[in-house]
């Protein structure tokens, strides 16, 4: 048979045609019935899939799922509490068991927050993760929380900067999923709260220092409250479980960290210490029990206590510079937010347009304008950047901050200034003073045993020469005489060097940090 050339055009369309066909088949079958690898036997919810709102996991189990006698049993473990006037709490410690064994003790300290009920806004829920094993501290992926008594809202913007502590927080959907430690505590908030959040956080390996330096900005707030869960001894009897657990008592009420052997929330009651330590709290052991008060048997009983922590009026009243850093403590926690932004818009006006931001009356709060005196200190990582500060308080602390902010980024001789580059980079402390208290000794070994390491911020001179190292310096140095050496090169002297002529003065400080690392 002979090829038929006059035929071509009409076998090259029709190959045209047969191509095209072929070509949006394997498209149309590609792109609606193609077969992955994957199997949907194995289809797994991703974080943004999964239901805004946490259910209860133990309503029924820990405490009733009938509202009306849920609601019923709250009134009940309530009433039983006597009432009395206190401060508004800034921290508690209850139990997380069923409310059949703990609820009574936990009730001493819920009680203590009905008088407070419009003023506490954001409740930090601190509690172990007993079901899931969680590297830091878990935070949930659920916008809100189910109780039979309605739906608590999760604060999601507190969330979202939370997990800026990377290696600290992250997100667990898991985690929060079948804890009860923190849903014990809802029921409770919803009886004597009145429109409230929560940041629900549950930790498996965490430092509790860690956790109450990521917490110190948002529990400066007089609208935030930390609820730390935790139960005390484990299946002891009853006799040692009371010994044991009075022992735990004294050291809380002592502010000395707990072992995980004392209690399964050992990590919440320490970083509640350590806020306790950060804001001059005072606990208040309210209760104590154990399961075996409500069970026959005796054997293995677990502990329970609760605790309310207060600011520190009732201690014996402070003098000098330390009734002036309780003073400052109070000032920085009112003011912090408006005081970093000071610092803030400073730094970034240093940087990027090297002019000095001045604070002016109708932005401010008139009481920044009151005399105070600063340092601030910058830094890039782990490394000092700057630091600038002011001896005397000689100008409202307003302008101090923004000042020794401009000098610290751009006139601190030992470095050269910031860079545009670096902005984002750096982070800040503001260091704010009381006055100078001078040091009577006798002799330098005199001199390092009236020093508190660790706490004392010190200024030497002797003559025209002088130098400071603020509170936070000691983290470099391993003893006093150390410190004391350091701080005489600062102030151009010998390390040895010592003289009848050299008078030194204590200060303390309250430091204030935009740190979210």
């Amino acid at each position: 048979m002979e090829f038929d050339r006059k035929k071509t055009p009409y076998y090259f369309m029709l190959v045209v045609i047969i191509a095209i066909v072929v070509t949006f088949n394997v498209s149309y079958f590609s792109n609606h019935i193609s077969v992955n690898s994957t199997k949907i036997v194995n289809y797994a919810l991703d974080d943004e899939d999964i239901t805004p709102v946490r259910d209860s996991a133990v309503a029924g189990l820990f405490y009733p799922a009938n509202t009306y006698q849920l609601d019923r049993d709250l009134d009940g473990y309530l009433e039983h509490v006597p009432s009395s006037l206190s401060n508004r709490p800034k921290l508690l410690i209850v139990p997380h068991a069923g409310y059949r064994y703990s609820a009574q003790v936990a009730a001493y300290a819920y009680k203590r927050l009905q008088p407070f009920k419009n003023q506490i806004k954001n409740v930090f829920l601190l509690g172990p993760s007993h079901k899931i094993s969680v590297e830091g501290v878990a935070l949930p992926t659920a916008k809100k929380f189910h109780t039979p008594l309605g739906n608590v809202d999760v604060n999601t913007a507190i969330i979202s900067e939370l997990l800026k502590h990377k290696k600290l927080f992250n997100l667990s959907t898991n985690a929060h999923k079948k804890e009860h430690s923190l849903e014990v505590q809802l029921p409770f908030l919803q009886k004597t709260l009145g429109n409230f959040t929560i940041i629900p956080m549950l930790y498996g390996e965490a430092d509790p220092v860690k956790i109450a330096n990521a917490l110190e900005p948002y529990l400066m707030t007089n609208s935030s409250l930390l609820i730390v869960s935790a139960d005390l001894s484990h299946y002891l009897d009853y006799d040692t479980a009371n010994i044991v657990d009075k022992n735990t008592a004294k050291q809380i009420n002592a502010s000395i960290d707990i072992n995980h052997h004392q209690s399964c929330g050992a990590t919440a009651i320490n970083t509640a210490i350590a806020v306790a330590k950060k804001f001059g709290l005072v606990p208040h052991l309210l209760n104590m029990a154990n399961s075996g008060d409500t069970l026959s048997n005796v054997d293995k009983v677990v502990g329970y206590g609760s605790w309310v922590y207060e600011d520190s009026e009732n201690v014996p009243e402070l003098t000098g510079i330390d009734l002036e850093q309780q003073h400052l403590q109070n000032f920085a926690r009112h003011h912090y937010q408006n005081l970093i932004n000071i610092a803030q818009k400073s730094l970034i006006m240093a940087i990027t347009k090297n002019e000095r931001y001045v604070p002016e009356r109708n932005e401010q709060n008139n009481i920044l304008f009151d005399k105070g005196n600063s340092f601030v200190t910058l830094y890039k990582g782990n490394e000092l950047r700057g630091c600038i500060g002011s001896l005397s308080a000689y100008r409202g602390i307003a302008e101090d901050i923004a000042a020794n902010t401009y000098s610290a980024a751009i006139h601190d001789s030992r470095f050269t200034p910031i860079a545009i580059d670096e902005l984002n980079d750096i982070k800040f402390t503001i260091s704010l003073l009381t006055n100078f208290e001078p040091i009577t000794f006798t002799s330098y070994d005199n001199l390092l045993s009236l020093i508190e390491a660790g706490k004392d911020g010190l200024l030497i001179k002797d003559g025209q020469r002088e130098g400071l190292f603020l509170p936070s310096v000691w983290e470099k140095f391993s003893s006093k005489d150390e410190f004391m050496n350091e701080l005489k090169i600062k102030a151009g002297l010998s390390p040895s060097y010592w003289s009848d002529t050299i008078k030194v003065f204590r200060f303390k400080t309250v430091e204030i940090k935009n740190d979210n690392k």
